[in-house]
């Protein structure tokens, strides 16, 4: 990878590319409690069929424009059947707030989750 997740400007000053950020959000997310998977966008099915790693897939993230630490980030969820989604989705929020506020420095605004289907859990063969 020729492309550093945290770079320094001419002016020393420090910033982090948008996949770097959603890979913690990812990470986040799916540790929560009731949660199956993520779900990718079209683009980035599209980019992994023609061989492209896309860090953070199921997540987006848009850095505000005046550059002042703060993110906006979504989420896209498959949640386990059974779970109450809302409780499901506070629990995202909280989590990705709270898990990248801590390992970027960044000010997280918003957390939106957009819940993309239910699926049953599998149980193990025995």
């Amino acid at each position: 990878m020729s492309e550093s997740l945290v770079s320094e400007t001419i002016k020393g000053e420090r910033s982090m590319s948008q996949g770097f950020v959603a890979q913690y959000a990812a990470e986040a997310a799916l540790q929560t409690d009731g949660v199956a998977s993520l779900q990718p966008s079209s683009g980035v099915s599209l980019k992994e069929s023609l061989g492209v790693v896309h860090e953070g897939k199921g997540t987006r993230v848009v850095f505000h424009e005046n550059d002042d630490g703060f993110v906006s980030i979504t989420v896209f969820p498959i949640v386990y059947y059974g779970m109450i989604i809302p409780e499901v989705a506070w629990s995202i929020q909280e989590r990705v707030k709270a898990d990248v506020e801590k390992f970027t420095g960044l000010v997280v605004e918003s957390v939106d989750v957009h819940v993309c289907g239910v699926v049953t859990r599998e149980e193990p063969a025995v």
